[in-house]
């Protein structure tokens, strides 16, 4: 019979809702509610609608948390502050003392998807449906793998 041990997973793994819920400290309802009310909250799904949130999905949503509930905003003002100031204020709002800083905007070339409404200006020449095919592919390819690696440990 074999043993299967809970093993921690690194800061670049993707989390699960419950996992992602676990770590930032909310119901999974929660997160999907969120969902609902902020644009920039994305999580990658796979067949099936399966969420899995990426480590700069979970620090936006621990900025969220902490500005809903530690500094008292309403969904309209973290609204607003994302419009005004964008992704990155909310990823810092749950670091004390943390300076925002104005950062160049990537050429049109490079742009990750999630940053092409915050930063303006042309679209990317990629072709989304192939992109998005590859990164399912890959995470895939990596969900396998730590399968393989849980096993071996």
């Amino acid at each position: 019979m074999t043993e299967l041990r809970a093993t921690a997973k690194t800061a670049d793994a993707f989390r699960t809702i419950s996992e992602a819920a676990d770590e930032i400290g909310v119901p999974q309802h929660v997160l999907r509610f969120w969902e609902t009310k902020f644009s920039f909250v994305r999580p990658m799904k796979r067949a099936g609608g399966r969420r899995f949130y990426r480590p700069q999905d979970i620090a936006v949503l621990r900025g969220v948390r902490t500005l809903l509930h530690d500094e008292g905003y309403t969904i309209k003002g973290v609204q607003r502050l994302h419009k005004e100031q964008g992704v990155r204020r909310l990823m810092v709002a749950n670091q004390p003392g943390a300076e925002i800083v104005d950062l160049p905007a990537p050429s049109p070339e490079v742009v990750p998807f999630e940053l092409e409404e915050e930063i303006g200006g042309p679209e990317p020449m990629l072709d989304r449906e192939a992109l998005q095919a590859l990164r399912e592919e890959l995470l895939e390819a990596k969900f396998k793998l730590d399968a393989v690696l849980q096993r071996i440990d």
